[in-house]
Formats: C-alpha cells, structure tokens, sequence
C-alpha cells in the first residue's frame, strides 16, 4: 500500500510542472510525440527482425503473393501515418480508413495462410 502511495505521488510530482507551468503543454505534446516515435521505431525494428527471422519464406513466395504481401503492409503504414488526420475528421474518412486497414490486414493472413499450406 506505502509503494503505490509513493508511486501515486512521484506522478504528481512530475505532473505539477507540466499542469501549472507556461509552455507546459508544450512539453508534454514534446513527451507523447517522443514517445510515439520510440514505438514507430520499436515496430520497425520488431518488423525488421521478422523478415530476417523468415526471409527464405519470403523469398519463396510467388512473385504476386509476394507483391500482394508488400502492398498490404505499405497499407498499412500509409493507414498509420494518416490516422491522425483521417480519424479525426469522423465521417467518410474513418470509415475509408478502417476498410483500407482491414482489407490489408486480411490480405496479409490470406498470403500468410497460402505460404504454410502444402
């Protein structure tokens, strides 16, 4: 109980500059986009370990699930670096955007299905 009452108030601590300080939004907006950042890279590098882990299932698919595999995850990427703008307007947008992102993901599992059977 005395550690989570600790932790609770090393929080408040550090959150007290950021709520009653100028430019402490600011500092904050810098904090989230850093850590955005350091995600983006952690799944670049988690994405780049797969196709080395995996690159002779890769270079032995067909030329077109190859392709098909590549296109779906530019999708992707594509998805998650509009969904700022895209989601946030609600509407049509949003709604193109979770069909592209869903269309890309079941692409994937079709190739990913067509790759482990004989």
């Amino acid at each position: 109980m005395l550690r989570t009452v600790r932790n609770v108030a090393i929080i408040a601590i550090l959150a007290v500059p950021i709520a009653f300080m100028p430019g402490g939004g600011n500092a904050a907006a810098a904090v989230l986009v850093t850590l955005g950042m350091a995600f983006l890279a952690s799944l670049a590098v988690a994405a780049r370990q797969i196709y080395r882990e995996n690159r002779l299932t890769f270079d032995s698919l067909p030329d077109d699930q190859r392709g098909v595999l590549f296109v779906a995850i530019g999708v992707i990427v594509l998805m998650i670096a509009g969904a700022g703008k895209m989601l946030g307007g609600g509407g049509l947008s949003a709604v193109i955007w979770v069909t592209l992102t869903a269309c890309a993901v079941i692409a994937i599992i079709g190739v990913w299905m067509r790759a482990h059977t004989y």
